[in-house]
């Protein structure tokens, strides 16, 4: 994929999951890399795993800060002198029923990581994007396109940051910046296992079946055409297709199919 040859990526929650997938896939496009998560180890690790060429570069970095976003994209700049594509990968989630939560700041700490921060970063980067006629990745999530029991906190932020990156698509459009919105399904990531409980607390192992699910390196492979491609929208299972028509048309049946889908794990 041409497209993507010689472009200088800064990929946010690189150090697992879909990140960690995503790396290499764009390294071997010919993308110069920027990773960045919260933990040195494991970045550092995956540097290692990259081969430690000059074309892949670190830095730590809590996005949840606002000058710790200026920092990032600064960083990127000090590095590489230019920026292509900000993918803004970096999440979390909780678990818990919205009447089960003893602790309303978690609605708070996932808007941060979730919204805010991808709007963060979108802002400090635009003149570098506009610059280059670059692009944004923002990977969201089918549950950005419907309700999901048990996860009221986290669709809320993916409604947010889909609603965001549409309207700035609308604003950018004459300047030539492409934004792409992913929303994959299930994925096989350490997300499920940090997942906050009703009491703010890290779940500490995956309640998704994770056989059933998508892995996270045939998520990656599978986003790469629709941002080498600049493309619009990804959704990225058949339910999330479906789901988006079928809410407007019998919403009583997506509500079951969410319900069903949580309970299941899959």
């Amino acid at each position: 994929m041409g497209g993507l040859n010689g472009k200088v990526v800064l990929l946010t929650g690189a150090s697992e999951g879909i990140g960690r997938a995503l790396a290499p896939v764009l390294l071997a496009e010919g993308c110069s890399l920027l990773l960045s998560a919260r933990s040195a180890e494991r970045l550092e690790s995956l540097r290692l795993e990259l081969g430690a060429s000059d074309k892949v570069q670190i830095h730590v970095a809590d996005v949840s800060d606002e000058s710790a976003c200026k920092d990032l994209i600064d960083a990127c700049i000090d590095k590489f002198g230019r920026l292509d594509i900000l993918i803004n990968n970096a999440g979390m989630t909780m678990w818990s029923r919205f009447d089960a939560l003893q602790r309303l700041d978690i609605l708070d700490t996932i808007m941060q990581v979730n919204y805010l921060a991808p709007a963060r970063l979108t802002h400090f980067a635009l003149p570098y994007l506009k610059q280059s006629r670059g692009q944004i990745v923002a990977i969201a999530s089918v549950a950005g396109l419907t309700g999901v029991p048990t996860r009221s906190g986290y669709a809320a932020s993916k409604h947010a940051m889909i609603g965001f990156f549409d309207s700035l698509r609308i604003e950018l459009a004459d300047a030539g910046v492409a934004v792409t919105v992913i929303c994959p399904d299930f994925v096989v990531s350490q997300i499920h296992k940090r997942a906050l409980d009703g009491r703010g607390e890290a779940l500490g192992k995956s309640p998704m079946q994770e056989g059933k699910i998508q892995s996270a390196d045939d998520c990656a492979k599978a986003m790469l055409p629709a941002i080498a491609g600049r493309e619009r929208l990804l959704i990225m299972s058949l339910r999330g297709r479906l789901g988006r028509w079928l809410r407007l048309l019998w919403p009583s049946l997506i509500d079951s199919i969410a319900k069903k889908a949580i309970a299941s794990g899959h």
